[in-house]
């Protein structure tokens, strides 16, 4: 299809350190940029159609944004490797830190992205994953894509098609596409994504993550990945948090020789005693009565 992308977009303070390169395709739209940003940077967007945003470097610690125009400064987050953001749904960038970074923007007109899917997982869960924006640090899967994409656009080599599919390809990499099973469909988590998630909690020493930090993980909005947490799990993300900071301190009770006290700093709790509190409420004992049956058994 003959298409031609439209975006408002205001920036302050962010120049291009090269020519923009761009190529257009069948109903979509690659542009590559390599830019550098100034502090204090700003940047707005809005796009009728469904955008895909990946960097080629790390730029959370430099870059935060919202969707809401009062949030930066209040509601905002870092800005991941990779984003896809659903049509009309704005965005907010201010940069925190001078730096040069690249990116590939990707705007696809959602009949394109419904032709991509819909053949493989149905036009239903094709439209569901397009209303879900995704943000994620993880880019392994596709940034290798991403590059064989840039490649083509700087410089083409191959037939358009081959472009066009890995277009289509880094999309069903990014988007989280509903599970066939029909409990997932109804918008719970997936197997894969709680496996990230228990996979994340366990890499950090203290098991806390903030409800963001969860999100992120499993590529959801916020908002979203608490409603489908809740559909999946019955509890809240930080009541299953907590329940899993618990089962760690069961495991340091047995297994090593810890006080208690040091478990208690080692897991975020304020002191032994709110520890001590917070075992008692979700195992109706207290940490010493639990491990003396645990021990004597």
């Amino acid at each position: 299809m003959s298409y031609r992308h439209s975006m408002t977009c205001y920036t302050e303070g962010i120049q291009r350190t090269a020519p923009v390169q761009w190529r257009g395709l069948d109903g979509l739209v690659s542009v590559f940029w390599e830019a550098q940003a100034d502090t204090g940077a700003t940047g707005y967007y809005l796009s009728p159609d469904p955008r895909i945003m990946l960097f080629f470097n790390d730029v959370s610690s430099h870059i935060r944004m919202s969707n809401r125009s009062d949030g930066i400064g209040r509601d905002c987050r870092p800005m991941t490797r990779a984003i896809y953001v659903p049509a009309g749904v704005p965005l907010w960038t201010r940069t925190h830190l001078r730096h040069r970074f690249s990116h590939l923007d990707l705007h696809i007109h959602q009949d394109r992205l419904l032709r991509f899917l819909s053949p493989s997982v149905g036009r239903s869960a094709a439209l569901t994953a397009l209303r879900r924006p995704v943000e994620i640090e993880d880019v392994d899967p596709i940034e290798t894509l991403a590059g064989l994409l840039v490649n083509e656009v700087v410089a083409p080599a191959r037939h358009a098609v081959f472009a066009e599919n890995l277009v289509g390809s880094i999309a069903s990499g990014l988007l989280e596409i509903p599970d066939r099973n029909p409990d997932h469909c109804q918008g719970g988590l997936t197997a894969a994504q709680m496996k990230r998630l228990d996979a994340r909690l366990a890499s950090r020493n203290d098991r806390r993550l903030s409800v963001a930090e969860m999100a992120r993980t499993v590529g959801l909005s916020e908002s979203w990945f608490a409603h489908a947490f809740k559909k999946t799990t019955g509890k809240t993300p930080l009541q299953w948090q907590l329940g899993q900071r618990i089962e760690r301190v069961q495991t340091l009770l047995v297994e090593g020789d810890l006080s208690l006290a040091d478990i208690a700093a080692q897991l975020g709790f304020s002191d032994q005693a709110h520890l001590t509190r917070t075992f008692r409420q979700i195992t109706g004992e207290t940490p010493a009565a639990w491990r003396r049956a645990r021990l004597l058994a």
